[in-house]
């Protein structure tokens, strides 16, 4: 037991300088933070239309005050974690505060996503890992009319995350609990396809590559994928140069935190690393 915790601590101290490392050259050679020098209109469009557009929604206010208030709990809530772990929390026993630190979604990439579902307009929108639903809130958020189905692989996890809906009068999320091999398979064979999905759930190479080939089937002409964490570890890096180098992917964007791909057939491929 005491070797795998010291290989565990080990594991995540290399992720986590790695990581550093990684942020470090994503600085120094991410380019475009305005649009300029960008020639595909479709991109610079949404440089300059979504990324940059720094227009304030009430209901980010109101997602900020529920962070505010999940960040002050104390309370506890025990359950093992189904994916990959985090690099950061204990196995077992983990208070609300503590998971809001290091597994929901800041309010600067929640705002994004957010305005990537109001200029592009999905109506089917998955997302593949709830946590506390905060992602969740700013998907559906942005779009009342759209059906967004939401995964979550702890049960107790789930529990929170309903709650926050019901708090946040967000009664069109449909929430699923189980583990990602057994509810993703289920949940893409009743939809037709899907115009966006949100990857961020256990994030290990092999089952990124598995979520990403599974809604690849599902996927249109309009759809865009987001995947969180690219660079969280050299597998989830693996998995994103796989992705992005995909014959059906048309253009990728790497925000170092996010990486975004969109299959709009009849734009040239084209690779981006874009300061955010």
């Amino acid at each position: 037991m005491f070797l795998i915790q010291a290989r565990s601590k080990l594991r995540r101290m290399k992720d986590k300088y790695r990581h550093i490392w990684k942020g470090i050259k994503y600085k120094l050679f991410s380019r475009h933070r305005k649009g300029h020098g960008i020639h595909s209109p479709f991109v610079f469009e949404f440089v300059t239309k979504v990324l940059r557009n720094r227009e304030e929604k009430p209901v980010y206010a109101e997602i900020d005050e529920l962070r505010k208030s999940l960040q002050g709990s104390q309370e506890t809530v025990s359950y093992k974690d189904p994916g990959a772990g985090s690099a950061t929390l204990p196995v077992n026993n983990r208070k609300i505060a503590d998971i809001v630190k290091a597994a929901s979604i800041s309010g600067k990439y929640g705002k994004l996503i957010y305005r990537m579902v109001e200029k592009y307009t999905p109506e089917i929108i998955l997302e593949i890992g709830t946590s506390l639903g905060l992602s969740t809130l700013y998907l559906a958020k942005a779009n009342e009319k759209a059906k967004v189905y939401t995964l979550e692989g702890a049960e107790p996890v789930a529990r929170l995350a309903k709650d926050n809906f019901t708090r946040m009068n967000a009664l069109t999320i449909q929430l699923k609990t189980g583990l990602f091999k057994d509810s993703l398979p289920e949940t893409l064979s009743k939809l037709k396809m899907v115009d966006m999905v949100f990857f961020d759930g256990n994030h290990t190479k092999e089952a990124s590559l598995d979520y990403f080939y599974q809604c690849l089937e599902k996927a249109g002409n309009q759809t865009i994928f987001i995947f969180d964490d690219i660079h969280w570890s050299e597998g989830m890096e693996n998995a994103w140069n796989i992705i992005k180098t995909d014959e059906r992917v048309r253009i990728s964007i790497d925000l170092f935190r996010m990486g975004i791909v969109f299959f709009n057939k009849g734009i040239a491929k084209q690779d981006f690393i874009i300061r955010y």
